[in-house]
């Protein structure tokens, strides 16, 4: 959850999200159940002037897309038997979490002229996946977690077969979800977003990008192409998949899905950046998760490999050409996907 200084629709798109004379950040505990956009506390000290001006709500909006995905997710998994595998599913399924791939999935349909509702399967079904990827990176052959957005990790709580089973259960049944609960869309396209999910997760994405990290730890030859690699697979991947696909649902042209390719490929690669310099510049508490891991096992990161300044500039960079693939549409049905944009940029755990 996030919240940020509101858009402006009139803003050029490599402009601030709206002029701030400061703004303050604090991480602030809650409940688990609290939904993601209340997580993070930001207050942006803006005239009342500036406020008024402004069109877009980051902080709102977040907010009623959290709530939206928070209910679907909550009914895309039913308590049945055998019970413990589905609380295991959904202990980390519902454990809160910023929502960017369902938000970017929802925000690409909208922007295209589809609806929250052809697009609200497979952004739950991108949540599953991302939540799978989540919990079998945290047991202990992978990367030993014992935290995860500020809960004991599955693992943790209902070891690890129960974990790894969870996992599996997740991701069967993102693809079982596309294609049984997406209403209003032709076959084909619904096919097609099938397709597009399978390579991000699989060994042209997010589990090649895995692979590539893990072989590399420990690593002092691994430069800037691998590293690139390992981030645009097992993270940009999913990223790119929640927008290509939003779009898909939407009805886009073949333009429009080449051009929001771009901007989730750059968006999904300075995410990763921003993870990079987080893990050396965040606390424990303020990531939710174990800080300083990269550095404890020497993973390459890009502030190891160009320092931090470096990859501060690179993730500005990216996330203006993420921007400029934007500035064809109506600024006011792009805005979302200008915020979120900023948000990667700018977010703090």
């Amino acid at each position: 959850g996030v919240a940020l200084a509101p858009y402006s629709p009139l803003a050029p798109p490599f402009c601030c999200l709206t002029p701030l004379v400061h703004i303050r950040r604090s991480v602030r505990a809650l409940p688990s159940n609290t939904h993601a956009a209340a997580r993070i506390v930001c207050t942006a000290e803006t005239s009342v002037e500036e406020q008024k001006k402004t069109g877009f709500d980051f902080n709102q909006y977040m907010g009623e897309r959290a709530k939206l995905i928070d209910a679907a997710l909550d009914k895309s998994v039913p308590m049945q038997y055998p019970e413990v595998i589905n609380e295991s599913m959904r202990y980390s399924l519902l454990a809160g979490g910023k929502r960017v791939r369902p938000a970017l999935c929802l925000a690409s349909c909208e922007l295209v002229g589809g609806s929250i509702d052809q697009a609200m399967p497979t952004a739950c079904a991108l949540e599953m996946i991302h939540t799978m990827s989540l919990i079998h990176d945290d047991l202990p052959s992978m990367d030993n977690d014992d935290f995860r957005r500020g809960k004991p990790t599955n693992h943790k709580v209902y070891g690890e077969e129960m974990a790894i089973l969870a996992g599996d259960a997740l991701l069967s049944l993102s693809f079982e979800y596309i294609a049984r609960e997406t209403k209003g869309v032709d076959a084909q396209r619904v096919l097609q977003v099938i397709v597009e999910v399978g390579k991000s997760v699989g060994s042209e994405g997010l589990v090649g990008g895995q692979v590539v990290d893990i072989k590399s730890e420990g690593d002092s030859s691994v430069g800037l192409d691998t590293l690139k690699y390992i981030h645009e697979h097992k993270t940009a991947a999913l990223l790119e998949s929640a927008v290509v696909s939003g779009a898909i649902l939407g009805g886009a042209g073949q333009e429009d899905i080449d051009r929001l390719r771009k901007y989730s490929r750059s968006i999904g690669l300075a995410f990763q950046v921003v993870d990079d310099i987080l893990d050396i510049t965040a606390t424990t508490e303020e990531l939710g998760k174990t800080a300083g891991k990269d550095l404890a096992v020497a993973k390459a990161t890009y502030p190891s490999l160009v320092g931090l300044e470096r990859s501060k500039e690179i993730a500005e960079e990216l996330i203006a050409d993420a921007k400029a693939q934007l500035a064809s549409y109506d600024p006011a049905k792009a805005a979302p996907l200008y915020a979120l944009a900023e948000y990667i940029k700018m977010r703090k755990n």
